[in-house]
């Protein structure tokens, strides 16, 4: 075991494609950091396929988590935990890894943490900023979640608003394959959007009445299709890096605005950003830019710890283990497991 100073854990994620695990050290210090990526076999079906995605985690699992082990120079027994995200997710892809992690936690004799995989994306600005410390406020983006949250304390959330239809990155993904992106939507339309036109088309920004901080994407995805539709029926020309720029705005423009708004009825002056989509640069320059003009200080993970990772598992899986919290071996996968949910 590990001294009394030192809480390294073992963490585990699979809640989608990407089959991962990692050690990390007393919450903020990564000693490894395992990713095992599906995206080439599912490009191949313009999007994840549940099953496929399964099977690969039983795959690749044990591989990746010998891997983590090795490349921090340990041993199973000498960590002091080991956390696995249990929800939300795939049903198929979380039980894999929740299997795995209850079957080494019981093999070893150590605790097991279960972890929300949001609270994850979240904790992932504590690997590479170590003077960050609750409260501050976070915008969550991802492929299947918008979230604006109060960080309260560690593992303590209050939510200001989230999306009533798609998440960010799941419009992302729909609008890439309506102009002929293909999957992954989100990096293609940031990479394509750099040469077209933010002001070509005017796409709209939706407010939900009575929701200040909520979000809503669903009329902006059917405003592109309707748009392509309406062009392509007047033999009208379109132009893809101007209809990504286009969009891309959009989407950035409610996040900032939603973001920014409450940063300043709220008071804070550290503002972070997590999940796959805040690796998207004009989220970032966006964000930055409206930042700076109010003296607001900026924070965000490096792009390898923005995607889907077991660093970012261990280091929120860190803070719950402090907190006395342990799952025991009748934990679960949830799907849907809500946050601030245990």
């Amino acid at each position: 075991m590990s001294d009394d100073k030192d809480v390294k854990i073992l963490a585990i994620e699979s809640s989608c494609d990407e089959t991962a695990a990692a050690v990390v050290k007393n919450g903020r210090e990564v000693l490894s950091n395992v990713i095992y990526s599906q995206i080439d076999l599912h490009t191949l079906y313009g999007g994840v396929v549940p099953e496929i995605a399964s099977r690969k985690h039983i795959e690749k699992i044990n591989i990746v988590i010998e891997k983590a082990l090795s490349d921090a120079g340990m041993e199973l027994r000498e960590c002091d935990a080991v956390a696995v995200t249990y929800g939300p997710g795939l049903v198929g892809a979380l039980l894999v890894g929740v299997a795995e992690a209850k079957a080494m936690a019981y093999a070893a004799g150590l605790p097991l943490v279960g972890v929300h995989h949001i609270e994850g994306h979240v904790s992932a600005n504590f690997l590479e900023h170590p003077d960050l410390k609750p409260p501050f406020l976070c915008l969550i983006v991802s492929g299947g979640h918008t979230h604006l949250v109060i960080v309260k304390d560690y593992g303590k959330y209050e939510i200001l608003g989230k999306t009533h239809d798609d998440a960010a990155g799941e419009a992302y993904d729909k609008v890439a394959r309506a102009i002929g992106l293909g999957y992954p939507g989100g990096p293609k339309i940031d990479k394509v959007a750099k040469e077209g036109n933010p002001k070509a088309i005017d796409f709209p920004r939706a407010k939900v009445d009575e929701f200040p901080y909520d979000f809503s994407f669903s009329g902006l995805k059917s405003a592109v299709l309707n748009y392509l539709n309406q062009a392509e029926m007047k033999n009208e020309p379109i132009v893809q890096a101007d209809v990504a720029a286009s969009f891309q705005a959009a989407v950035v423009d409610v996040l900032v605005d939603r973001t920014i708004r409450a940063a300043k009825e709220y008071g804070f002056k550290t503002v972070a950003l997590a999940g796959g989509v805040a690796s998207n640069s004009a989220l970032r320059a966006g964000m930055k830019a409206a930042c700076e003009k109010r003296k607001i200080e900026l924070i965000y993970p490096s792009p390898i710890f923005c995607t889907d990772n077991a660093a970012m598992i261990g280091a929120a899986a860190y803070y719950e283990y402090m907190n006395g919290v342990r799952s025991g071996l009748s934990l679960n996968a949830v799907p849907n497991l809500k946050l601030g949910e245990r």
